[in-house]
């Protein structure tokens, strides 16, 4: 699309008055968009390295893939901040109830099995970025 589509911006004019103004094209927005979801990709690969090898839990992979963090997590799904922390650690993700673990896959629109299991069975993430 670059160089077909234009966005309407704001600029200011040679008077010092803001004016509406077409954009140059899509490529600094495209190249920055790029960078954003390249670095969530790659927090998400490092979440799913450490829970393979038993140092976090998947919530945390799930939180990084899917851009949460404690306090909007909390806020989805009405589970205090400090038992989410908590859950972060395998010992205790791994005792979660039926009910907790259905508020957390609701809250990343994914079945509870597949926040239990992902990890567990797939040897390396799919993209974890904007191709979702």
């Amino acid at each position: 699309m670059e160089g077909r589509s234009r966005e309407v911006c704001y600029a200011v004019d040679e008077k010092g008055n803001y004016v509406q103004a077409l954009s140059a094209g899509w490529e600094p927005k495209n190249v920055a968009l790029l960078q954003a979801w390249e670095q969530i990709d790659a927090q998400a690969k490092a979440a799913f390295h450490l829970v393979k090898t038993g140092k976090i839990s998947p919530l945390a992979f799930f939180m990084a893939k899917y851009m949460f963090d404690v306090k909007l997590l909390s806020e989805y799904t009405n589970i205090p901040k400090r038992r989410i922390k908590t859950h972060l650690k395998p010992e205790h993700f791994k005792d979660l109830d039926k009910k907790t673990l259905e508020k957390y896959a609701d809250a990343f629109n994914i079945p509870s099995d597949e926040l239990v299991n992902y990890c567990a069975q797939a040897d390396f993430p799919p993209d974890s970025g904007g191709n979702q």
